[in-house]
């Protein structure tokens, strides 16, 4: 549904929830209307928790056909969205990531320029850890008669491509503190990722994590070892104390996951 103004300005409510990346242009063949310069999260990948919806930015472009005009968005509807199905249609049937809602700007009587956001809730379409995976950018467009009945309605593919990525959280422990110099300092944590189907936050095993360490009264990290989590996501090593700083553990990620970084942890060097 759409409602809005003639003019500047063209406000449409979009369908669900969605995500990110640069995708070229896509032509709806039966309708006339093409949709171009999509970007969607500035190119980047969307990570998801838990709990919280994420809304991603979305821009594109839309060009009518002959005979329609932007100055009267009860004539068309047109929008990117993702799915990873076989073909577009069966892929937004299917679970489908849509518009929240978005706002045109008419540069032209047949063209407009529109910006808006994605909505991805973990509750609703994104439901399955096979989710984290790469969508397609698709695109929806619908062209209605003047009593408001759907004239034509085509859904097209682009090559635009976008990685949904499951959050993770990394967790540190220095001890003893404080510590003497020269001895044995132990860094533990752990390391964890969202999953979308019992909702809370579940092992990371064999994820490549780098302890890091700044000295006090610098900025800079530095990388002093790299372990791999066990299987219940536990990261553990040993390191002999040589100054005072903090310790933390980074997380790279994977193509499915997204990367973690600790808060840090002081220890006093005696």
């Amino acid at each position: 549904m759409k409602a809005g103004r003639t003019g500047a300005v063209i406000t449409l409510a979009g369908a669900l929830a969605l995500v990110p990346v640069t995708a070229p242009t896509a032509q709806a063949a039966d309708t006339g209307v093409t949709v171009s310069r999509i970007v969607i999260n500035g190119g980047k990948p969307v990570v998801v928790g838990t709990s919280d919806v994420k809304e991603p930015p979305v821009t594109f472009r839309i060009t009518l056909p002959s005979g329609y005009s932007t100055s009267d968005p009860f004539a068309y509807d047109a929008e990117p969205f993702l799915y990873h199905d076989t073909t577009p249609k069966a892929g937004a049937d299917g679970g489908g990531l849509y518009m929240g809602g978005y706002t045109c700007y008419e540069t032209s009587s047949r063209i407009a320029d529109c910006e808006g956001s994605l909505r991805i809730d973990p509750y609703y379409r994104i439901d399955s850890n096979n989710d984290a995976t790469t969508w397609t950018t698709g695109v929806v467009a619908r062209l209605f008669k003047s009593n408001g009945q759907l004239k034509a309605e085509e859904y097209t593919s682009t090559s635009g491509r976008v990685q949904i990525k499951r959050w993770a959280k990394a967790t540190v422990n220095a001890s003893p503190e404080p510590v003497t110099k020269g001895k044995t300092l132990t860094v533990t944590g752990t390391l964890t990722r969202a999953d979308w189907v019992k909702h809370k936050y579940t092992a990371v095993a064999a994820g490549l994590a780098h302890l890091q360490f700044c000295k006090k009264g610098s900025a800079v990290y530095t990388t002093v070892k790299s372990v791999r989590s066990g299987s219940t996501g536990a990261l553990r090593t040993t390191v002999k104390a040589s100054a005072d700083g903090y310790w933390r553990w980074s997380f790279g990620g994977w193509d499915t996951t997204g990367s973690a970084v600790s808060t840090a942890d002081y220890v006093d060097v005696r």
